[in-house]
């Protein structure tokens, strides 16, 4: 890893690990440069001219993102104390009004405009994420019920993509095939049936955490009666959905998750069925960008024709 030990110990705080994100970060500078240099900044600012610039939110939305814009900075070759001397204005998980500036960016003008649509990128779509969770950890305040994500992620980009959920309030489901279980449709036709499936997977994972799709309430029932300590309630109506809570009555550690085609607007009626999470992979997969720019404030020229940017007050 070559990340700055500043940079790398931010990423860490947040729950990134610095290694991931680096990788995310360096393919993404790497596809910008694939085919030559920045030619249009080397052209356009002169050899050693500097700016300050802001990230400013367009639309009011939840922030994420700042350890990852910093490593990208950090990887374009910009001083990690240049950046993190002017600092954060903003933290992730802060709401967001239009015009709020979120960071302040103090360095080599070349260097920032290279940078500028891969920090963007991050930023936009991270920021996207956790305000639409937010959306939803708002609809769903005082119930019980908490709203969680899937693996529906971008190839590449999951622990990234699964921060900006936490950073919008939602808890994370499993990160791999390999920290927790979850028995689907197919499992259960390859195992011959949900309580051979629950035995299968108990016997070669002792201690996993174990969650099984039902579609169908006889299928709760067998999950329940077979020791199923999680459930995802797929594609169920309401009132389904309030059935399967009052047979998990009689279970004390067991928790429902309801799943599939559920809508924001009706995301409060589901909870108060009694159920204790709502998995909504549009989380990650279809959450549009949260609208932020890279604003350098007009300056004057200076006399190697750069741009002389002048610091906002």
């Amino acid at each position: 890893m070559t990340l700055s030990p500043a940079v790398a110990e931010r990423l860490l705080v947040a729950g990134l690990d610095p290694e991931d994100t680096e990788r995310a970060v360096r393919g993404a500078l790497d596809e910008d440069l694939r085919y030559g240099p920045d030619v249009t900044s080397a052209a356009t600012a002169a050899a050693g001219a500097r700016a300050v610039a802001g990230v400013v939110a367009r639309e009011p939305g939840v922030l994420a993102g700042i350890p990852v814009a910093l490593a990208v900075l950090d990887a374009a070759g910009i001083p990690p104390a240049a950046v993190l001397g002017s600092g954060p204005l903003r933290a992730d998980g802060d709401r967001l009004d239009r015009g709020t500036e979120v960071l302040r960016i103090s360095a080599p003008l070349r260097e920032l405009l290279g940078a500028e649509r891969t920090l963007l990128n991050f930023l936009t779509h991270l920021s996207g994420i956790a305000t639409a969770t937010r959306a939803w950890s708002d609809a769903l305040a005082g119930t019980g019920c908490t709203v969680r994500d899937t693996r529906k992620t971008t190839p590449g980009l999951r622990q990234l993509e699964k921060y900006a959920v936490r950073c919008g309030g939602g808890r994370n489901h499993r990160m791999g095939l390999g920290d927790a279980a979850l028995i689907k449709d197919n499992h259960i036709v390859a195992a011959g049936g949900i309580a051979a499936a629950i035995d299968a997977v108990r016997a070669a994972a002792p201690g996993l955490p174990l969650e099984v799709e039902c579609d169908t309430l006889p299928q709760v029932r067998q999950a329940l009666d077979a020791g199923a300590g999680l459930i995802l309630l797929d594609n169920m109506p309401l009132a389904d959905l309030r059935a399967a809570v009052a047979m998990a009555r009689r279970y004390p550690r067991a928790r429902l998750e309801a799943s599939g085609g559920l809508r924001l607007e009706t995301a409060r009626a589901t909870a108060e069925t009694g159920v204790d999470f709502v998995a909504v992979g549009a989380l990650t997969h279809s959450s549009p960008a949260l609208d932020l720019g890279l604003d350098i404030p007009a300056g004057q020229a200076s006399a190697s024709g750069g741009i002389a940017a002048v610091p906002r007050g």
